[in-house]
């Protein structure tokens, strides 16, 4: 272990749902911290639900409640757990709008220690969006959140979700859409936006000095020249050379078919997908159980699991935590790679 006087700000993660599977990947990942030599963080949770389920599962976890200035020095020893006050009966495998409170709060709590730069990124683990909804929860959803969180009261940031594991990034321009809707809501400065994101946190969290961005085609066949759909060459070729005019290495449309297999992935450093499917379906194929979400375009650095809830096995001792420790693992390294690059 590092001494105290050198460790990093520690990560910030949050219990997700509790009912859900996130406080017991907490526990494993913890358990597992100096095998996989994961980076220090705390857990944002209810303490006696974590110390409940560290019992039902035999993990034998300790455990101690502390402030972020003494995580370093417990970590060693017990998982870290900055205690929420908003606590409510919990039941793995059970959603319970009452447990949306401090859900809620375990994410503002999260964002605001790592603006207070006592945490040095956000973790999150999954929450259910069906649950915050029955409970007032006004945002679409997680990311949109985490935006109204960053804007301080201001004009939220675009945030763009990037799948990313060791052999793939892809980020999806349209993302929780019915099908029908894309073609509508995918426009040319809407895909020219997200692939400046993208590139900017390439070369500052991922230390790409020239990224290079390969967009796919919203029809089949990038649109077969018209015969198969106007979109791409009436939208999508547009932002290809407005990207390039400001000075960003895009290439295509290439039909999306195509653009996935080990040759192709060599071509590029991420991939920019019309819609969910198309960007989600390659990445799980490839990486299942290691998958990262990353939100770009947040003034501070968020990962997290890519995988829901999975009620239906929490609490059974039989969840994985391989995605949250590659969270965990990729939010130290962009840490990392920000304060080489910060100016």
């Amino acid at each position: 272990m590092r001494s105290e006087a050198t460790m990093p700000l520690p990560l910030a993660l949050t219990q997700g749902d509790p009912a859900g599977i996130g406080p017991e990947l907490a526990l494993l990942a913890w358990q597992r911290r100096e095998a996989l030599d994961l980076p220090v963080f705390a857990c944002i949770a209810d303490l006696d639900h974590l110390a409940r389920l560290s019992r039902r599962l035999s993990l034998d976890v300790p455990l101690v409640a502390c402030d972020w200035e003494d995580v370093g020095r417990h970590f060693p020893a017990a998982l870290p757990v900055i205690p929420l006050d908003e606590v409510s009966a919990i039941e793995p495998g059970r959603p319970d709008p009452a447990t949306a409170p401090g859900t809620i709060a375990a994410i503002s709590r999260a964002v605001a220690a790592v603006r207070q730069e006592k945490a040095g990124a956000v973790v999150t683990n999954p929450i259910a969006k069906s649950v915050l909804y029955a409970a007032g929860f006004a945002h679409p959803g997680h990311t949109e959140y985490l935006a109204h969180l960053a804007a301080d009261g201001g004009m939220p940031p675009l945030p763009v979700m990037m799948l990313w594991c060791a052999e793939l990034a892809v980020v999806p321009v349209t993302i929780h859409v019915p099908l029908r809707a894309v073609p509508d809501l995918l426009t040319t400065e809407l895909i020219v936006e997200t692939g400046v994101i993208v590139a900017r946190a390439l070369k500052r969290s991922f230390g790409i000095t020239a990224p290079r961005l390969a967009l796919s085609g919203l029809n089949p066949h990038a649109g077969e020249s018209g015969a198969l759909g106007h979109e791409d060459a009436a939208v999508v070729e547009p932002a290809v050379a407005r990207l390039r005019a400001v000075g960003i290495d895009a290439s295509g449309p290439y039909p999306a078919d195509t653009m996935f297999h080990a040759r192709a992935r060599a071509g590029y450093d991420a991939a920019l997908a019309m819609y969910h499917d198309q960007a989600l379906i390659p990445i799980k194929t490839i990486a299942f159980d290691e998958g990262v979400n990353v939100t770009l375009g947040l003034p501070f650095i968020r990962t997290s699991p890519d995988h829901g809830t999975a009620f239906d096995i929490a609490g059974q001792g039989i969840a994985r935590p391989d995605s949250l420790v590659a969270a965990l693992k990729l939010a130290a390294r962009m840490v990392v790679q920000h304060e080489q690059t910060a100016p």
